[in-house]
């Protein structure tokens, strides 16, 4: 019994340290803003070029209108 506990305390302080260098990284994150111009230029884009359909192009754009209101 003493061996199994020895084992347990032996893995979870061998965890501790990889769970330690889990938390972050450094990364730094950057806002971007964007002007409605440009979400609708891009949307039209993504139409012409067959990403989106013509429902999901109507459906964007005007909840990009309506996020600008």
């Amino acid at each position: 019994m003493k061996i199994v506990r020895t084992l347990v305390l032996l893995l979870l302080l061998g965890t501790v340290p990889v769970l330690w260098g889990c938390g972050g990284g450094g990364a730094q994150v950057q806002a971007t803003s964007t002007t409605m111009g440009q979400e609708l230029q891009d949307l039209k884009k993504s139409l012409d070029e067959g990403i989106i359909t013509e429902k999901e192009y109507e459906r964007a754009k005007k909840d990009i209108l309506k996020k600008y209101d």
